[in-house]
């Protein structure tokens, strides 16, 4: 599979994933319940680190700039398919202040991650 189709392909299951538990623990978060705020960002966490892992494993050179490259596109990735879904005039309606808020800037420890496993792939045995 082509290296664009991978990143793109891993960038949908990194937001399918924890929008998937989501739908299921989403109880918690209308109780009131901090353990969704909680429950969300790790698995976020996990889909990362398992795709990072996954496609920087088959990378052999320039890993930082490939966990650049992953972790931007996925950080984009789940942006634009959550605006279609939570901005004003979709099913799930906020402002994008309250998005930005809530979900938005939890995708930045995505780019935070992959640029992480990739400068310590290409630095192994140098820390």
């Amino acid at each position: 599979m082509k290296s664009y189709l991978k990143i793109i392909l891993f960038g949908i299951f990194v937001w399918l994933v924890p929008f998937l538990v989501s739908i299921f623990i989403y109880p918690l978060k209308t109780a009131g319940n901090p353990l969704f705020e909680s429950i969300m960002p790790l698995v976020i966490t996990i889909m990362v680190v398992i795709l990072a892992y996954s496609y920087l494993n088959g990378v052999k050179t320039d890993l930082i700039k490939e966990g650049m490259i992953i972790g931007t596109t996925w950080f984009i990735i789940n942006i634009i398919i959550d605006l279609a879904l939570f901005l004003p005039s979709s099913p799930m309606q906020m402002t994008l202040t309250n998005y930005m808020m809530d979900i938005g800037i939890t995708y930045l420890m995505i780019p935070v991650i992959t640029m992480g496993m990739g400068y310590m792939a290409e630095n192994k045995g140098q820390i």
